[in-house]
């Protein structure tokens, strides 16, 4: 009895040691009599109790790793301490189990090397603008160093770029006096477009003023010429009626009586306006000169009309 519980005790170490469940994302590398043997993908595996042993497991998921900061020297010799972080993935177990005897390590000093190489060949001013060079170029030189441990180098980020404390600052009064020169600047674009805003709107104004007047000149001609025409045209009217009126039976009586009026309000006129009155000497030319007006009149009367249109 004790025989057989002692082979069931063997036959239940031997099953558990034989199966081997691997998780999702997960690689174990088994070594049989200390050679490498398989390695296991996730799921259920079976192995040789006490003749396979898994000697190596990775995780193949996507591994952050921080680089350490350390100073690098600039092409022209300035101390700037850098820091970074790496995403690695083991892609090849077996390469990862014995490429390397300890391949993060070897990832992060390769990392550091080459950072010093590349922003040694860079001026200060430019690591700060070609970040993204920078981590190409690292992750470059990394990815064909580690596809002998298995390791596909995925991305590489600068974290903080520091430069000393006195070049910190000298790049900050740069940084204020860059952004006083560019207010200033800006201050006198709109000064100076201010200036060519207000010449405009007197120039407009100026032609609109002008233009103004030059109508109004226009229409005050226009109103003189039209009151001249309605002067002319009433006068011409009132000669018109004055002369069919002397054409009527007494008409001669009548204009010898308004020129004789006429003739003696102009000289009573003289009279008002005057100390001194200058009177012809022969009082008879003033019936002379009622006779020529009449004659004028009687004349008029002989005229043949005008012809009707």
């Amino acid at each position: 009895m004790e025989i057989v519980l002692v082979l069931l005790v063997i036959a239940a170490l031997f099953v558990v040691r034989s199966i081997k469940v691997v998780p999702q994302q997960h690689a174990w590398v088994v070594e049989r009599l200390g050679k490498y043997h398989v390695t296991l993908s996730p799921g259920l595996n079976f192995v040789v109790p006490f003749v396979d042993r898994v000697a190596h497991t990775h995780s193949l998921k996507e591994i952050p790793l921080d680089v350490p900061s350390q100073v690098c020297i600039t092409k022209d010799n300035t101390q700037l301490t850098v820091d970074g972080i790496l995403y690695f993935q083991v892609t090849e177990a077996m390469r990862a189990s014995y490429g390397s005897s300890n391949y993060i390590v070897a990832i992060t000093q390769l990392a550091q090397t080459t950072l010093r190489s590349v922003i040694g060949k860079m001026e200060l001013d430019r690591t700060f603008e070609e970040r993204a060079a920078i981590n190409a170029a690292v992750v470059d030189a990394l990815d064909e160093a580690a596809v002998n441990w298995g390791v596909k180098v995925l991305r590489y980020e600068i974290k903080d770029l520091t430069p000393p404390g006195e070049i910190l600052h000298a790049m900050q009064a740069q940084i204020t006096a860059e952004r006083e020169k560019r207010a200033l600047i800006a201050a006198s674009e709109g000064r100076r477009q201010e200036q060519i805003n207000i010449a405009t709107g007197e120039r407009e104004a100026a032609i609109a003023r002008s233009e103004g007047a030059k109508q109004a000149e226009i229409n005050k001609a226009q109103g003189e010429a039209a009151a001249i025409e309605a002067v002319a045209e009433a006068s011409a009217d009132a000669i018109r009626t004055i002369a069919a009126a002397i054409r009527e039976p007494g008409g001669d009586a009548a204009v010898q009586l308004k020129v004789a009026e006429r003739a003696i309000e102009a000289y009573a006129g003289l009279a008002r306006s005057s100390t001194a009155l200058v009177v012809p000497g022969n009082l008879s030319e003033v019936s002379g000169l009622i006779a020529s007006a009449l004659n004028v009149v009687q004349h008029g009367q002989k005229a043949p009309a005008p012809p009707k249109p």
